[in-house]
């Protein structure tokens, strides 16, 4: 009767913790399994405890190569999806033209296609454009681009809705040109969001296999991965996805202190 009572007072922080403890649930093994030392080839069943793994990380032929070329086309797809999505934000919501509405709705196309449509629909497409280039790092990173800007779209939109004009305003009313209010009261403003919706972008691009498979020269880490699985499931696999796990969370930890900080900062420009 006390525990029933006690769940009935915290049911939604115990909600919260089961959903936050179903969440972790793969994570916390696959970082587990980054340290064991299995006795043959696959990685399903403890069998120690082991530094080694992540010691001889790149020990599996094609890892270290796989990742590399994620994180090539994550960060350079990442940087042009950014750019690419910040202004269509800044022209969706802040500018008056003819179709923005329609803009707007396609914007999210992207988002709410099947990715294995898209995936072959590019295939389609590059393959009817081999005189331009073949299958490869670009082919890849269009692809990633193309369905990593809707997400960058959304995000920076959202922050500009809520979005306080006086500040701008207040900095125009001073003698601040427009160039000078976006560089200097804006973009400072906007560059949490514009990091969350990078870091989204970023996590999505080295993440995806769908896509990426079908526009795929070379081979990226998921590809790596589905394909050694076949086999194998050497640990170093888990010791990759440990790392970018444990990267990510602290770029996330980061940009929340970040965006706190910018809060802080914006209020006291309200109150001055």
């Amino acid at each position: 009767m006390r525990l029933w009572r006690f769940v009935k007072r915290h049911m939604l922080t115990v909600y919260a913790l089961l959903v936050v403890g179903y969440l972790m649930l793969p994570i916390v093994v696959v970082i587990l399994f980054s340290f064991n030392d299995p006795a043959g080839r696959f990685n399903y069943v403890w069998q120690g405890f082991t530094l080694d793994n992540w010691a001889d990380w790149d020990g599996v032929l094609g890892l270290r190569e796989a990742l590399i070329t994620s994180i090539e086309v994550g960060l350079l797809a990442t940087l042009v999806a950014t750019v690419l999505g910040v202004l269509m934000a800044l022209a969706i919501v802040r500018h008056g033209f003819r179709g923005r509405a329609s803009a707007n709705v396609l914007v999210f196309l992207p988002m709410s296609t099947p990715e294995i449509v898209l995936g072959a629909s590019l295939l389609t497409l590059f393959l009817n454009m081999t005189s331009v280039f073949s299958l490869g790092f670009w082919t890849i990173f269009i692809a990633h681009v193309m369905f990593i800007v809707s997400f960058i779209v959304v995000t920076v939109k959202a922050r500009l809705i809520g979005f306080d004009r006086h500040l701008e305003e207040a900095a125009m009313d001073l003698g601040a040109n427009e160039w000078t209010t976006f560089r200097k009261i804006t973009l400072p403003l906007l560059a949490p969001a514009i990091f969350a919706a990078a870091l989204l972008g970023f996590a999505l691009s080295i993440d995806d296999f769908v896509i990426t498979y079908f526009a795929a020269g070379e081979q990226t880490f998921p590809v790596f991965v589905w394909g050694i699985a076949r086999v194998s499931v050497p640990p170093q696999v888990n010791v990759v996805a440990s790392a970018i796990f444990l990267v990510a969370i602290g770029l996330a930890l980061a940009n929340v202190l970040w965006q706190f900080r910018q809060a802080r900062l914006e209020r006291g420009a309200r109150a001055t």
